[in-house]
């Protein structure tokens, strides 16, 4: 009994007709298969993000045919066989099937087929070697995928310990697959592989690691496949050592955003946090994140002024987190709420005074200058920023030098 997609609107759409067409039109109705996660995702009744496409024909066909049917193509992996075509502004990666040749546990040395069973193969999950032809009509090559899939199993084709040696990656990615669609025990071959290659993750560019794991602290609820992570040595090797995971247990309760989450994985050590973000190579905006998160606890006795002060020097975010932060260590959830309200209510305004107006006040530029108004900005803000007396706040200050 053949298996169908139905109700997928990205299937039936212009763009993806588009594409399909101009590889049917090169190769034949049967060349080309939707693969991977849009697959899987249908099965599930989960949100499609992206629409890959696998094919008999080689990267150079796939962009003669693209070509001779007026759309864009981007040879965003040709080496490995991947070819992006834009279609009514929409991108679908398209890769020309595969086997490894040689793989060093990084990156692999590949020869392109015409082989579905061999692409599946080499293939990380059989839940993830599904794929669909251009009416829907569901292919399994390991004739597992499918029920994988609608059983929340994360099963590595073949032997696991193969398919982690070709990439080491892929021990990341079951954590994260597990987190976002496993049910259930985890499939024990592979946590015994896992932990048995674990050594592995080590290898790994701090770009792929820091992807991987963003990804899956996202899922919405990570905190089995943290500690699945954690038993197997996988979390230490990643991160520094914490005393535990309970903090980031509560942190999932909190917030579903990764980033806090991945602080509350982190100790509470401002020069440890700022080196663990310098190795995984975050964004400055998130490494920012995590340092502001790992500064001294929020007082959570705090009245609503000094939390104004404290969103106006340290800014919104960093004071929402630190929030979410102290909120999972044990906050009262009461007033961890009311603070994170008054954040959002609350428009800090900006410093009504500056040197001009000392300036005009016949005060010279200097260090003078930068003193009065770094006082009058101390002062300012501990009155809970007053719209008025700021002349003669200026005046008094001006009157009694340091």
């Amino acid at each position: 009994m053949s298996r169908v997609l139905e109700g997928q609107d990205w299937l039936t759409a212009d763009a993806t007709r588009a594409v399909m067409g101009a590889l049917a039109a090169a190769g034949g109705a049967d060349c080309a298969r939707f693969v991977g996660g849009c697959v899987r995702n249908a099965v599930l009744g989960a949100p499609i993000d992206d629409v890959d496409i696998a094919t008999v024909l080689t990267p150079e066909a796939v962009v003669r045919a693209l070509k001779a049917a007026g759309l864009k193509s981007v040879p965003t992996g040709m080496e490995h066989g991947t070819v992006t075509a834009i279609s009514e502004r929409q991108p679908f990666e398209i890769t020309t099937l595969r086997r490894d040749v040689s793989t060093d546990g990084r990156r692999a040395t590949v020869a392109f087929t015409d082989d579905w069973a061999e692409d599946a193969a080499r293939r990380d999950f059989r839940l993830n070697a599904l794929y669909a032809d251009s009416d829907g009509v569901i292919l399994d090559p390991t004739g597992a995928g499918y029920d994988d899939a609608l059983a929340g199993r994360i099963v590595f084709v073949g032997e696991p310990e193969q398919r982690i040696e070709e990439d080491y990656l892929r021990i990341l990615r079951f954590y994260r697959f597990f987190a976002w669609y496993g049910r259930g025990a985890p499939d024990a071959a592979a946590v015994a592989a896992c932990a048995a290659l674990v050594e592995g993750v080590e290898r790994l560019s701090a770009e792929r690691v820091s992807k991987e794991v963003l990804k899956l602290l996202a899922a919405p609820d990570p905190r089995l496949a943290v500690r699945l992570m954690q038993d197997a040595g996988v979390l230490g090797r990643i991160l520094p050592p914490s005393n535990s995971v309970t903090l980031f247990e509560a942190m999932v309760g909190v917030s579903p955003d990764p980033v806090l989450r991945l602080s509350a994985l982190l100790p509470a050590d401002v020069e440890t946090v700022r080196a663990s973000a310098n190795r995984l190579r975050l964004s400055n905006a998130q490494k920012d994140r995590l340092i502001a998160a790992a500064r001294a606890p929020l007082d959570p006795d705090m009245n609503d002024a000094q939390a104004r002060a404290v969103i106006w020097r340290e800014g919104r975010q960093a004071f929402e987190d630190r929030v979410r932060r102290a909120w999972a260590a044990g906050g009262e959830a009461a007033r961890m709420q009311a603070f994170l309200a008054l954040a959002a209510d609350w428009t800090p305004p900006k410093l009504p005074v500056g040197g001009r107006d000392l300036a005009r006040m016949g005060l010279k530029p200097g260090p003078e200058t930068g003193r009065v108004l770094k006082a009058f900005e101390d002062g300012w803000i501990a009155d809970d920023f007053p719209d008025h007396g700021h002349e003669a706040r200026l005046k008094a200050l001006i009157a009694s030098p340091a």
